[in-house]
């Protein structure tokens, strides 16, 4: 079955004026459970109540509201809301084209594939070659679900993918998580880390050889546990390991591909350091 537009646009630059179409282009595959009550197995209902009438309240009965100061909240109806929607431009125009290694990554937030509309053919294969050729992205903006996004179009393989960005005050300041200088590494350190780092290199991202093994082990004791074998019994959760010395740590990892040895194997060397300081 082909997959079906979620809405319908223009995208523009200049006075070049695409139609498009929006597409879903991701799915998250990650298993999501419901709320089961326990003493008789059937599937619970959430419900909306309201404390001040301490009722159960229809959906119908409720509209959208903002708390502008303790207490005090301004509501809108559906028809306002759409009334302030109706002023915004439909228009994806685009207003920069930038390398898309300046944008960086913490800035994404989703990703839908962008196709060509009826007459949109054309313009829309010229767009995607320009880019291409020039190593450039395009930033616009958009409004869609009561919010004016932030976007990045940009070439992908023959068709066009569009992200919506956070804005620059939506995105939290990392200082606060790592001080500048806080802990500078010492030169030694730094050029074993980098050692380390060519050693683990490759040329590209290849996304399909990672795989979700939590959701493989968990789909498993599923379909244990629904053919009514036994499942088995939970381990005790690892440790936390004592802080090692960095530069005992990198000189371990050279030489392995960066990858740590088995955790028996761990646990037997952490005890014979464990002995020998003991005899010592």
């Amino acid at each position: 079955m082909p997959p079906r537009a979620i809405v319908s646009g223009t995208i523009s630059f200049g006075l070049v004026s695409i139609p498009i179409k929006l597409y879903v282009a991701t799915q998250s595959q990650q298993v999501a459970f419901h709320l089961i009550h326990a003493t008789c197995g059937t599937r619970i209902r959430q419900q909306l109540y309201c404390p001040y009438h301490k009722r159960t309240i229809e959906r119908s009965e409720t509209v959208r509201g903002l708390e502008v100061r303790k207490g005090r909240w301004v509501t809108l109806t559906e028809e306002e809301l759409e009334a302030v929607d109706a002023e915004a431009n439909r228009s994806i125009e685009i207003q920069a084209f930038v390398p898309l290694s300046t944008v960086d990554p913490i800035y994404f937030e989703d990703a839908h594939y962008v196709g060509p509309g009826p007459g949109g053919e054309k313009p829309y294969a010229l767009l995607t070659e320009a880019m291409r050729s020039m190593d450039r992205v395009g930033l616009a903006q958009r409004v869609h679900h009561g919010k004016e996004h932030l976007v990045l179009i940009r070439p992908h393989e023959d068709a066009l993918v569009l992200h919506s960005l956070y804005y620059a005050d939506e995105v939290r300041d990392a200082a606060s998580i790592a001080p500048r200088r806080a802990a500078k590494p010492r030169p030694q350190e730094v050029q074993m880390a980098r050692k380390l780092v060519e050693e683990l290199a490759e040329d590209a991202f290849a996304p399909a050889g990672y795989k979700d093994r939590y959701r493989e082990r968990l789909l498993a004791t599923i379909r244990k546990k629904a053919a009514g074998k036994p499942l088995p019994e939970p381990t005790e959760p690892p440790t936390a390991e004592r802080p090692i010395d960095l530069m005992e740590a990198l000189r371990a990892s050279l030489g392995r591909g960066g990858r740590r040895p088995p955790r028996a194997v761990r646990r037997k060397a952490a005890g014979g350091r464990r002995a020998a300081r003991r005899a010592g």
